[in-house]
């Protein structure tokens, strides 16, 4: 247990003075922005002034000090407790930021965001959300530890703290992770719930009725019920028993009041989304005793709350710690160090290339998602910093590869998670691996069921963080299964999201390169797609495979300026090729386009695009077993675009594909008829 860092003296303002400022600083903000969320703030300051005050471990002037331990709010909505706690502590966020809270540019957006504001570990507002990067946080320093931790040198040493309400604890997602988080036996977890009685409809005793001591004890969790979230010291002694629990992630169940301070709305769904309006605020200045004008901190409580000291000492014990053992043990020391920092091995790009010539002169035939399992055995060796998982498809999905081994709670240095039937759960706790650092994490399921994921996926999209999202099973190709498991729209909402690299490999050597630039991607996710079914081996030169990491590339020439272009990804690839060969046959000059990834050819620059789809090659057709929709941007109108718009059938994949008409006869019907027409230069 650590002891407080500085005893109470009289001299100092009271806590409920400490806990005031953060009232005070949150209903201005809210009200001065005319927008926001002052119940929330109000109701648990004081449980974040004795967390942030007496046992968070943090360095305002280093945010991303290794060591520091890791703050969710997860109810975000509430974020101008953050903000406020933020500024009070120390950090680079001024009170003008807090001045424009939700105003354009500021550092204070409506619900706390990665990369905007400084100490803010995680973009959190969709509910429950929040709750799961912690369970992810919590993990990854599990992890580390038992990886790097040596007697006498505990480098990795922090706990993961997350405020939540009512509503994340009636998401779905929070069963999913707090199930999975008991069975792990996280117990550097310390998860502190407003039990406020109150969302946004009104009192929750209408919709929201659970024993959750209950719930959560049969999780696995240990509980400690029936605290006052308004009585500093039962909140004090609550986390001091939190932390002696080492087996255990744990609730505290704090109960409040929703807009605490407010006297004519506390307690009401009315403090829970709008500004308290004047007259109500200025009741609240007097019902709380805080005579100062809007924004204003005396210079005893803005001193008090100060941590810029503590948090360089604190930071400053630990590099003297690290030194240490570095000197002891300078390998570990080393790899720990280059992990955090986000560096790749110094031999990777050599590793990388010779495991890509390798497979390269392997020509199998080979579904992709076995070419997916082939590449983890052929990178994972010298990356540690992976760390893998399923959602209970292990086998289907090949995301055990060789080195693997299990994390659980008994074997915390393992590097492969299963997750359980939990999609959703399981990509947000993803991102709290990549939120924390030192980790490549990746998680798989079915292609059709990133549905369920999909909140989590934009989400990482919005922090711009390394996620991967592996999705096998990738189409009608998977057969039997039928209409409920062969994804139709999923490719062309995937690369609808901002920020989401999306690759659909058509063979061993593309999924060797999709895997190679995802691993080396920094900043933002990759959702990898693979197939179920075998694909042919596409032979290459040595430019080709080095183009395919530019996302498309002439995969088969023409002799001379093509007249058609036929364009397409993963498993009809092998049907664009086959098409290709029988129309050069009859005398036309046919071009082939692998574009595993288009959002990644759409980077490159326009010489490069010119070249490989030259607008005088007017005639084009796309070929994917997906909606069509997204290919008209690169076929145009006078183009075609063969694929589905409907949902799939349960039969052997080959008849499916038989059935929608993803077969070589209609590919050669259809470019016959286009080259019918006259061309048409295609605007680049």
């Amino acid at each position: 247990m650590r002891a407080l860092f500085h005893p109470r003296e009289t001299t100092m303002p009271t806590r409920r003075d400490l806990a005031n400022a953060i009232r005070a600083l949150s209903m201005d903000g809210v009200q001065r922005a005319n927008s926001g969320h002052p119940g929330m703030p109000m109701g648990m300051a004081d449980i974040a002034e004795v967390l942030w005050n007496d046992f968070l471990r943090f360095n305002p002037t280093n945010p991303g000090w290794d060591n520091r331990d890791r703050f969710v709010l997860s109810n975000g909505h509430g974020s101008m407790l953050l903000y406020s706690v933020l500024h009070l502590c120390g950090y680079d966020l001024s009170l003008t930021e807090l001045k424009n809270f939700r105003q354009l540019g500021s550092k204070t957006p409506g619900h706390p965001e990665y990369g905007i504001t400084p100490g803010v570990e995680t973009t959190t507002g969709p509910l429950g959300q929040g709750l799961a990067n912690a369970v992810g946080l919590a993990i990854a320093e599990k992890n580390l530890a038992a990886r790097y931790n040596r007697p006498g040198y505990e480098i990795v040493d922090h706990h993961t703290y997350a405020f939540t309400g009512d509503g994340c604890l009636m998401e779905g997602i929070s069963h999913e992770v707090c199930s999975l988080a008991g069975t792990l036996g996280l117990g550097k977890l310390i998860v502190l719930y407003d039990d406020n009685g109150i969302s946004i409809d009104g009192e929750v005793e209408g919709w929201f009725t659970d024993n959750t001591v209950q719930r959560f004890e049969a999780y696995g969790w240990h509980v400690i019920k029936e605290v006052d979230g308004h009585e500093p010291d039962a909140v004090q002694r609550a986390i001091e028993v939190a932390q002696s629990v080492r087996d255990k992630p744990t609730l505290v169940c704090c109960r409040t009041v929703i807009g605490w301070g407010a006297p004519n709305k506390q307690g009401t769904a009315d403090t829970h989304g709008a500004p308290l309006g004047d007259e109500e605020i200025a009741a609240v200045r007097k019902t709380i005793g805080w005579p100062h004008a809007p924004f204003e901190i005396p210079a005893d409580i803005a001193s008090a709350w100060d941590a810029r000291e503590r948090g360089s000492k604190l930071e400053s014990d630990w590099n003297e710690l690290y030194a240490e053992y570095a000197k002891k043990y300078p390998a570990p020391a080393a790899e720990y160090r280059r992990r955090m920092a986000g560096e790749l091995p110094e031999n990777w790009q050599t590793h990388a290339s010779e495991f890509i010539s390798q497979v390269n002169t392997e020509a199998a035939k080979k579904a992709t998602r076995k070419s997916s399992q082939a590449a983890l055995n052929g990178f994972g060796p010298v990356l540690p910093e992976l760390i893998g998982g399923s959602a209970d498809l292990t086998g289907s999905n090949g995301t055990y590869w060789s080195g693997s081994s299990v994390f659980n709670a008994d074997s915390p240095d393992g590097n492969y998670l299963y997750y359980g039937v939990r999609e959703f759960g399981m990509s947000a706790i993803l991102n709290g691996l990549a939120l924390h650092g030192g980790f490549i994490p990746y998680g798989a399921t079915f292609l059709v069921f990133s549905d369920y994921a999909r909140n989590a996926l934009r989400l990482s999209a919005l922090m711009g963080i390394p996620s991967i999202f592996v999705y096998t099973h990738d189409s009608i190709g998977l057969g039997e299964d039928g209409p409920t498991h062969q994804p139709i729209e999923h490719l062309a909402t995937l690369r609808a999201m901002p920020g989401m690299t999306v690759w659909r490999p058509c063979d061993t050597v593309e999924s060797a390169v999709a895997w190679k630039a995802t691993l080396e991607k920094r900043d933002g996710p990759s959702s990898l797609v693979f197939t179920r079914q075998g694909v042919p081996f596409q032979a290459r030169s040595a430019g080709q495979i080095a183009d395919i990491a530019r996302g498309g590339y002439v995969l088969i020439d023409s002799d001379g300026v093509p007249e058609l272009i036929l364009i397409s990804t993963g498993s009809e690839v092998g049907l664009a090729v086959a098409a290709a060969e029988a129309l050069n046959d009859k005398g036309r000059r046919v071009r082939v386009v692998s574009m595993p990834s288009t959002d990644v050819f759409n980077r490159q620059e326009r010489s490069y695009r010119d070249a490989v789809l030259p607008p005088q090659a007017g005639r084009r057709i796309a070929i994917e077993a997906g909606v069509p929709d997204c290919w008209y941007r690169y076929v145009g109108s006078s183009g075609r675009v063969i694929g589905i718009e409907r949902f799939g059938e349960s039969a052997p994949g080959s008849e499916v594909y038989e059935h929608v008409g993803l077969t070589i006869e209609r590919v050669v019907a259809d470019a016959e008829e286009l080259l019918q027409t006259p061309a048409t230069e295609f605007p680049s």
